[in-house]
């Protein structure tokens, strides 16, 4: 399930509206998601490639700039209030990980429970990563307009989904990018029954 270009750019004009309106993070979150339901997985990536040493914190440069490399455009004093919320030691750095999820729009529990039934069933080699085999295997693509039309194959469909999560470079999907992408899908959805009815067709849960 992918959000047609309507509804994605509903999202982006939902969330435009929204940045100036809030706290620091909401404002920043807003900012994160009116790029698109692949923003926050982009940003992610872009993090676990600087981290060279693997304890997963990045100072407020790096943080910065992977905002703006990233056509984040909220304004620097909102992303210094931010950072420096988040940085509850006082150290000069934070942990990205816990400022992705801040970035998270909120998410109902039934809803999250459908996204991690969605990956857990996809994951079969209980790896912790997707491959295309594995989409295959387990997504349905009769859900997707292109394929609905006859435009795409169902091939393209799955490459396309790959894509999407960013797996396009390595083959593969973490549950951090699955879950990223679709919580950032729940957020252009008001309705919990399409959202559900999306989930089951698309995974067949």
């Amino acid at each position: 399930m992918s959000l047609t270009e309507e509804q994605e750019e509903a999202m982006k004009e939902r969330n435009s509206a929204l940045k100036n309106e809030g706290s620091a993070l909401e404002k920043l979150r807003a900012s994160i998601l009116s790029n698109g339901v692949r923003g926050i997985r982009t940003i992610a990536r872009t993090f676990r490639r600087l981290d060279e040493n693997g304890d997963k914190r990045i100072d407020f440069v790096e943080f910065e700039s992977t905002l703006n490399d990233h056509g984040v455009d909220a304004d620097s004093a909102t992303k210094r209030q931010c950072f420096e919320e988040m940085d509850l030691d006082g150290s000069g750095a934070i942990n990205f990980d816990e400022f992705l999820i801040a970035m998270r729009p909120p998410l109902s529990e039934s809803r999250r429970h459908m996204i991690d039934q969605a990956f857990e069933k996809m994951d079969v080699d209980k790896s912790g990563l997707v491959t295309l085999d594995d989409i295959r295997s387990t997504y349905s693509a009769e859900w997707h307009p292109k394929y609905k039309s006859g435009e795409w194959t169902a091939d393209q469909v799955f490459q396309h989904w790959l894509t999407n999560f960013g797996g396009a470079d390595d083959g593969t999907v973490t549950k951090e990018d699955f879950v990223n992408y679709y919580v950032a899908v729940s957020s252009s959805i008001d309705d919990d029954e399409y959202f559900k009815a999306m989930m089951t067709s698309a995974w067949k849960l």
